[in-house]
């Protein structure tokens, strides 16, 4: 016997080359149903959401394991084409209507049905899409048709969503600068001093990150400069935090010999297709941290790391909220996921590992 319901799909129309979302954005695009037979449909929807989530496993002695995991939902809207009657209303969300402002018919004919829907991202702050060692945020719309005594159908597609970055904000265009001092024992005498300074915290993919040293070797060693822009990826479970570390560009300087003092400028371009920093996330954070170090043989090496905050690559002036007619007017998020006092200051107060 064949299915009632031959097809359910979301189609999402893309608003630039690289398919990517932004606060302010529309989602628009069509839910199509196909169905062999005319069919009564009890309830039909399409959910918008975003999700991070977290998942990881650690080993405690030979036979006992400990899984962590947890969730957030940083943003979420349900909307109707068709609604149950008892339902009506009890969610604050909307049913919404075809073209001609007309309810849709909970009979179908046999055939292909599209149902058009058009949605405005919020303008608030949320997370960027990610993909890590052990954690995710996702982005979706998902439609589920529901019918009397059947199996609900589900179709889903993901979106990518990169929010707003301002880098006109004080943190931002604040200069970062660390210094280190170390005394040389065992093999050598003396000690060496190191100075680095970056003209801002915040930057946007591919631009070009300029850092200065200034570095006296007052020892008898020589002593070699280099550079590493890491990304710190950290994920959070009851209690628990797992960290992870993606070394993203690394450089090396000339040697400096004994009793000698130089200053080294180095730009580093920030590759376009890293994640942005995620700072407002309660389960997962992304961060950056660029390490300038002194190679010196027979002892540990001295270091300063300063924080880097990455924006997208360019604003983008998202049109101002509209009213529409086809799809979603309202939506809920969780506070923890997008509260504006989870600002980029946070990278000051994360303690280092």
């Amino acid at each position: 016997m064949a299915f009632v319901v031959k097809k359910l799909s979301i189609a999402l129309d893309p608003v630039n080359a690289s398919n990517t979302f932004t606060n302010g954005d529309c989602l628009s695009g069509r839910v199509t149903l196909e169905v062999s037979r005319e069919t009564r449909i009890q309830c039909f929807s399409l959910k918008a959401k975003g999700k991070a989530s977290v998942l990881w496993s650690e080993h405690y002695g030979k036979y006992s394991t400990v899984v962590y995991h947890d969730k957030e939902t940083v943003f979420k809207s349900v909307q109707y084409f068709v609604r149950e009657e008892k339902n009506k209303g009890q969610d604050g969300s909307s049913l919404l209507t075809n073209e001609a402002g007309q309810s849709y018919s909970k009979f179908v004919a046999p055939g292909m049905h599209v149902y058009p829907f058009t949605f405005q991202i919020p303008f608030v702050d949320m997370p960027a899409s990610f993909k890590g060692r052990h954690g995710k945020v996702d982005y979706f719309l998902e439609a589920k048709l529901c019918r009397s005594m059947q199996i609900s159908r589900k179709a889903k597609i993901q979106f990518n969503y990169v929010p707003q970055g301002d880098l006109s904000m004080p943190d931002l265009t604040m200069p970062q600068c660390g210094n280190t001092e170390k005394d040389m024992k065992f093999f050598s005498s003396g000690n060496v001093a190191m100075n680095i300074h970056t003209e801002r915290m915040g930057y946007r993919l591919g631009e070009g990150l300029k850092v200065q040293i200034y570095i006296e070797n007052n020892s008898s060693q020589r002593v070699k400069p280099k550079f590493c822009f890491y990304q710190k990826q950290s994920f959070f479970a009851l209690k628990k935090r797992k960290l992870a570390t993606k070394k993203l560009l690394k450089y090396k300087g000339d040697a400096i010999e004994p009793s000698a003092k130089t200053t080294v400028t180095k730009v580093l371009i920030i590759p376009e297709d890293t994640c942005v920093s995620i700072l407002n996330c309660r389960v997962l954070k992304v961060e950056y941290r660029l390490k300038v170090y002194l190679d010196v043989k027979f002892a540990s090496n001295p270091e300063v790391k300063v924080p880097v905050v990455l924006l997208p690559q360019k604003e983008t002036s998202a049109a101002a909220p509209v009213d529409v007619h086809i799809g979603f007017d309202s939506w809920t998020s969780s506070q923890a996921g997008w509260d504006s006092s989870a600002d980029y200051s946070t990278v000051h107060r994360f303690k280092e590992n």
